[in-house]
């Protein structure tokens, strides 16, 4: 397998030489009008529009046109949007795929070497409409409103101080129990995006008498601690949509343990977490319960703490091994490492001794916590007993624009200058008739 070292997210400032504004295209050129505008609307404007958290704006051509030679550079390097699954391997079908195509990212080579025309102003498709949907994303694909909106108190991130944390404690303040459909997590402001390196929603609550799914799951087929975590939630990591009759439990008296990892900048930001739940209808009892698991590569020493061993000016390799312990569909793959991050695979090793690589990210990029949410249809379904192996690279040399110190050993820690890894997984435990039924269906020939 090979790797490629990060791509660094370096702050976009490079403007075109002096031309006209109005260029005209040759026949053969693309334009900003017919071929860049539809491209733009499709991957670029949620986030590249005023009031949100990217540095400019590219909804017309004339906020476009100064940035040209540098949307080229970032869409032919594939650091934006930002996207950094490995399209030769694994899984290629995803429900919230950020990514150009090939024949996009030429058709914008094509019109920034022709001179970036504008092209026949007729030819603009239609604006793009931006609901007033209070923010929430999920608000937009749900088509509702959030059912609750949880909120942690303020926090205010001192100016050029070293990482903090808070872990205050909400209650959700239900009085049955709920079956969550989706759950969608933000900073309460753009601001607090700067300083916010990521939250966490633990969730307290007694489930001694807790209502089962349809499909009640093993509490030895569950990895420990999958149920106390509700959402987490970093950079281009938003939300968590589980599949049709799948969803997470809340109790009476549940109360939400957040975990604030903050890191400053040049001036004081204050924020808090803000999550979004969206629920079943009331008496509506999902199929399967939907667990989000911290699937790590180190070992667990003596203190129940992990560790890592990376010595300077080295690429350093870990790896985890995680076994089901009932069959089960994999929702999604999110790596999560610092600054020395490197690469992050997840390969199924099955009963029958074969291997099934799920996903590899080649060029992480700890600028962009990116989640990869599997199509319905592609998201794998694994027997009784599959190992899911986690390997992680991480790059403590010169090699890597990221390190802030490639001469210094780094070990396990929660500091951005420390390094840790591990995927955060949704897992949805199936029965075995289920998975039969699936096997049999996609005649996977799989052996148990």
């Amino acid at each position: 397998m090979r790797l490629t070292p990060g791509l660094a997210l370096a702050t976009l400032g490079v403007f075109l030489a002096a031309g006209s504004t109005f260029a005209q295209a040759t026949n053969s050129s693309p334009t900003f009008t017919k071929d860049i505008a539809p491209i733009l609307q499709e991957k670029c404007q949620d986030c590249h529009r005023p009031g949100q958290t990217a540095p400019m704006s590219l909804l017309t051509y004339q906020d476009a046109r100064p940035w040209a030679r540098d949307i080229k550079k970032r869409v032919v390097q594939r650091t934006m949007p930002p996207w950094f699954i490995d399209k030769t391997v694994g899984i290629q079908h995803f429900q919230n795929d950020l990514s150009l195509s090939d024949d996009q990212i030429a058709t914008i080579v094509k019109w920034v070497d022709a001179g970036a025309p504008q092209g026949n102003p007729k030819d603009m498709p239609a604006a793009k409409v931006f609901p007033d949907d209070g923010g929430w994303k999920l608000a937009k694909v749900l088509g509702r409103q959030p059912d609750i909106v949880l909120e942690g108190p303020d926090y205010t991130v001192k100016a050029n101080y070293q990482d903090q944390w808070d872990r205050p404690i909400t209650d959700v303040g239900l009085t049955e129990p709920r079956w969550v459909r989706a759950v969608e997590m933000r900073p309460s402001n753009l601001e607090a995006r700067k300083v916010f390196h990521h939250l966490i929603a633990y969730l307290y609550q007694d489930e001694t008498n807790a209502p089962q799914a349809q499909v009640p799951v093993a509490k030895d087929a569950v990895f420990p601690g999958a149920g106390a975590i509700l959402m987490e939630w970093a950079v281009n990591k938003n939300y968590d949509i589980y599949r049709e009759g799948t969803g997470k439990l809340l109790m009476p008296g549940a109360k939400i343990r957040w975990e604030y990892h903050t890191h400053s900048t040049d001036h004081d930001i204050t924020g808090h977490p803000q999550l979004a739940v969206y629920l079943y209808p009331k008496g509506e009892t999902p199929k399967y319960r939907t667990f989000l698991a911290f699937l790590g590569t180190s070992r667990i020493g003596p203190d129940f703490i992990p560790v890592l061993d990376i010595r300077p000016n080295t690429v350093e390799e870990s790896e985890g091994f995680h076994v089901l312990g009932a069959p089960a569909r994999l929702e999604n793959f999110q790596p999560h490492m610092h600054l020395r991050g490197k690469a992050m695979s997840m390969e199924a090793i099955l009963p029958d001794g074969s291997t099934q690589m799920l996903s590899y990210v080649g060029d992480f990029n700890f600028n962009w916590m990116t989640n990869y949410i599997y199509s319905d249809e592609d998201a794998p379904v694994l027997p009784k007993g599959t190992v899911i192996h986690i390997k992680a690279w991480h790059d403590n040399t010169n090699d890597n624009p990221n390190n802030p110190n490639p001469g210094a050993w780094v070990g396990y820690g929660d500091r951005t200058v420390d390094e840790m890894a591990h995927a955060w997984v949704n897992v949805t435990y199936i029965s075995d008739d289920d998975y039969k039924a699936w096997a049999a269906k996609h005649k996977t020939g799989r052996g148990e």
